[in-house]
């Protein structure tokens, strides 16, 4: 079960005021946005980590660290949540994390475009 919510349409007044790369641009970002798939937050690093155990080889001099381990850290209600991935996890999901990579980016210049769409359109009846 989909559910889909209406999107406002400009009238034909403030559909002229918006300048036609504006429009096309957002055509496009709408087009790559639909082909995006799942997408995972958060950052996937390779860690090596130091045991509590005080004869372990990781706490001599030089230290011989434990890993190295894959880490997928992200928010979850504004704390920090860790947790390891098996290396078959981390390549089943980097497309995951690649879209999750893009939509951020995407949205980040929608937004601004619509901001300058915006300024355009309220400038355009102004001497």
């Amino acid at each position: 079960m989909t559910d889909h919510h209406p999107q406002p349409q400009p009238n034909d007044e403030q559909q002229q005021s918006i300048a036609p790369a504006h429009q096309q641009r957002l055509q496009e970002i709408l087009a790559e946005l639909a082909t995006l798939g799942f997408c995972l937050p958060g950052s996937v690093a390779e860690r090596q980590i130091r045991c509590p155990n005080p004869g372990c080889h990781c706490h001599h001099d030089p230290p011989q660290l434990h890993g190295p381990y894959l880490a997928w850290t992200r928010k979850v209600n504004q704390k920090t949540v860790t947790r390891n991935l098996t290396p078959q996890q981390a390549t089943r999901y980097r497309a995951w994390f690649q879209n999750n990579k893009r939509l951020r980016q995407l949205t980040s210049e929608l937004q601004t475009l619509s901001l300058n769409a915006a300024g355009e359109a309220e400038q355009c009846g102004e001497k």
